[in-house]
């Protein structure tokens, strides 16, 4: 039963609680969102503070009035960070929302470009393993294109990084699996650039085109990284953060 807590406004939590469930893919493009009267009852709240809270996600482009049926998930305009795919493992035990898949385009052992060495703790030039992907959407469009890096020593225990096929429990998953090393912390990084002639290929959009580009570093609770990866994302899709400030005196 949802309960609120202090000391967020209500209409935040209620808002970030939904928001949550549309980033996991619990719900997915055009379905129903809770409507003000169901938040109200389930909430303990009043009608005014349920419809701030859907104006909210409306005002973030989450979702969508439809006459005759109401509020539902707007859909394309959300990009999945690096910590909402974890966030989503964790939630649904699924890595991408429902009608989303990937295909790895390429596999194996590769020397460690000096970016990546230092992200992975390894000399520049040792042998690392990279994956490369991109994702798509229920209409088989691309979204985003990305790769992984992982220390060259997961070779022998971890053999299905090397295989062009997708692994159906993810892959910070199955590296948890067979090394136990859980992924606690994600930091990201974010910078607005142009497409690489490589990355528009993959996209369907022209060399240079806008894109949001990231670096996602996975830690396990050890503080070390587990995953390094970087990722090219379309231009008009919105990443959220939700994060707490305390006062530093």
């Amino acid at each position: 039963m949802p309960s609120i807590e202090r000391p967020e406004p209500p209409y935040v939590q209620i808002a970030a609680d939904i928001r949550g469930r549309i980033k996991s893919g619990e719900l997915k493009p055009d379905d129903a969102v809770p409507s003000a009267r169901r938040i109200t009852r389930e909430w303990n709240v009043a009608m005014a503070t349920a419809a701030k809270a859907l104006g909210l996600l409306n005002s973030e482009g989450l979702v969508r009035s439809v006459p005759g049926i109401g509020t539902v998930v707007a859909g394309g305009s959300l990009h999945l960070s690096a910590q909402d795919r974890v966030l989503a493992i964790q939630r649904t035990g699924k890595i991408y929302p429902p009608g989303h898949y990937a295909k790895i385009r390429s596999a194996g052992l590769v020397p460690a470009p000096v970016t990546v060495a230092g992200a992975l703790g390894v000399t520049e030039g040792d042998q690392v393993i990279q994956r490369r992907r991109t994702t798509y959407n229920a209409d088989d469009v691309p979204l985003s294109t990305s790769v992984s890096w992982y220390a060259g020593e997961l070779a022998e225990i971890a053999p299905l990084l090397l295989e062009c096929s997708r692994i159906p429990q993810g892959t910070s998953r199955y590296v948890e699996e067979v090394t136990g090393r859980a992924i606690s912390a994600t930091h990201v990084q974010h910078a607005g650039g142009g497409a690489s002639s490589e990355d528009a290929g993959e996209l369907g959009i022209e060399a240079g085109s806008p894109v949001l580009l990231s670096r996602n570093h996975f830690l396990d609770a050890e503080g070390a990284v587990v995953e390094y990866g970087e990722s090219t994302a379309l231009a008009g899709n919105w990443v959220f953060y939700e994060y707490a400030i305390s006062d530093v005196k």
